[in-house]
């Protein structure tokens, strides 16, 4: 049997959206996910989201690439926004997805999407800075939550970090319950960061919505900047804008790839 799938991405950042509104495709959404997300024997993403409906509200489910399960992502629930309000599933410009990491609210303005990302947890992992060694490496961990775990790691030069070696490296320490998604963040200007990701269950990607929140709302923190803060990722700018004390609001793009039709079945088999 053939499924509908749509890809979209957010600042590079790819998913494949499927719409699950009876739970069929749940039970298997850590098979699906490594399976259609292969790049080279699948579609090809950093994530499957299935759009589910729970509590009366669409909601995103969300599967990494290894087959792992976030409890939400910035630039997914942006671009199922998109999906929702170009399929007349909702109405708009303002609307609600829910997601395990709690439930968003969405503006569409101008072709952009600003996301109430909720407020940060920095009590996540008992609170920081956290120093983790590793031979003669140093690095200063600023955890905090976004409704997933993160830990930002400022650095002069962001682009000279070794991102496949110290990426899994602190992803897996053992400081981290359930491991951490990992932002690089160099200080650019008063208004801007520039952050690589090493996310959890998917590794490095152009963009992590979530992850540049956790970095913006650090770098404020610590006194590096002040909002708005521009933060450049190697897929584009999204815009972070937090006060202490008040939830953060995250602005950027979505854009719709392609439609298409899988055999799910085809695919399990190997065909």
């Amino acid at each position: 049997m053939e499924h509908k799938f749509t890809k979209y991405h957010g600042l590079g950042n790819d998913f494949i959206f499927m719409e699950d509104l009876g739970g069929t495709l749940l039970p298997e959404g850590e098979e699906l996910a490594k399976l259609l997300c292969h790049r080279h024997f699948g579609i090809g993403a950093d994530g499957l989201v299935l759009v589910t409906e729970e509590a009366g509200l669409f909601t995103m489910r969300i599967f990494n690439s290894d087959g792992s399960e976030a409890e939400i992502c910035g630039n997914a629930v942006r671009c199922m926004a998109d999906y929702l309000l170009s399929k007349g599933l909702v109405e708009g410009p303002v609307l609600q997805i829910r997601t395990l990491g709690g439930t968003k609210e969405i503006q569409a303005i101008g072709g952009l999407y600003k996301v109430d990302m909720g407020e940060p947890d920095f009590s996540f992992a008992g609170g920081g800075p956290v120093s983790i060694g590793f031979s003669e490496q140093e690095w200063i961990c600023y955890p905090v939550s976004m409704g997933n775990p993160h830990a930002a790691v400022f650095v002069e030069d962001v682009d000279g970090i070794n991102l496949a070696m110290w990426g899994p490296t602190l992803e897996h320490d053992p400081t981290w319950p359930n491991r951490a998604n990992i932002e690089f963040v160099q200080v650019v200007s008063r208004n801007q960061i520039k952050v690589r990701v090493w996310e959890r269950g998917a590794g490095p990607t152009l963009a992590c919505g979530t992850g540049a929140c956790a970095a913006a709302v650090t770098a404020i923190k610590q006194g590096f900047v002040q909002g708005p803060v521009q933060v450049s990722l190697p897929g584009g700018d999204l815009t972070i804008e937090w006060k202490p004390g008040d939830h953060v609001f995250m602005s950027g793009p979505a854009a719709k790839v392609f439609t298409g039709r899988i055999n799910l079945e085809a695919i399990k088999n190997g065909r």
